[in-house]
C-alpha cells in the first residue's frame, strides 16, 4: 500500500470514528466527548475514562489505547484488523467503549453509517 493509500484509508477510519460518536451523542446518554488533533481522537467518557486513536503513518497503522490495553491495527483484505489476533478495530472499539462507557456503544467501519 502507498503512503498516500494509507493516508485516505486511516483519514476515513477516524472520520467514521468522529461521526458515531456524533450519532451516539444525538441517540443516548452516553455523554461520550470526542476530541481530535490532527492524527489522533481522543474519546473520553462520563466516568473520565479515555481511548485514544492515533494513526502511525510510518508503520501504516492505526493504534488504540484503551482500559482493555493497547492495540495495533494494520489494513488487510478490506478492513482495519489487530496486528497479534485479526480482531477487527470497529468491533473492538465498540466492545472496549461500551466497557468504558457502562451501557451498549456502536462504533461502524466507513461508508456503513446510515
Amino acid at each position: 500500500m502507498t503512503d498516500l493509500q494509507y493516508q485516505d484509508l486511516a483519514e476515513s477510519a477516524l472520520k467514521a470514528v468522529e461521526v458515531a460518536c456524533d450519532r451516539i451523542n444525538d441517540e443516548t446518554d452516553a455523554d461520550l466527548d470526542n476530541q481530535r488533533t490532527g492524527g489522533m481522537i481522543t474519546l473520553t467518557f462520563s466516568n473520565r475514562s479515555q481511548i485514544i486513536i492515533n494513526l502511525q503513518k510510518p508503520l501504516q497503522e492505526i493504534w488504540m489505547a484503551a482500559r482493555a490495553g493497547g492495540f495495533h491495527y494494520k489494513f488487510n483484505s478490506g478492513q482495519w484488523t489487530d496486528t497479534k489476533d485479526a480482531s477487527e478495530f470497529f468491533a473492538n472499539l465498540s466492545r472496549y467503549a461500551s466497557e468504558q462507557a457502562g451501557q451498549a456503544l456502536l462504533f461502524r467501519p466507513p461508508g456503513s453509517e446510515p
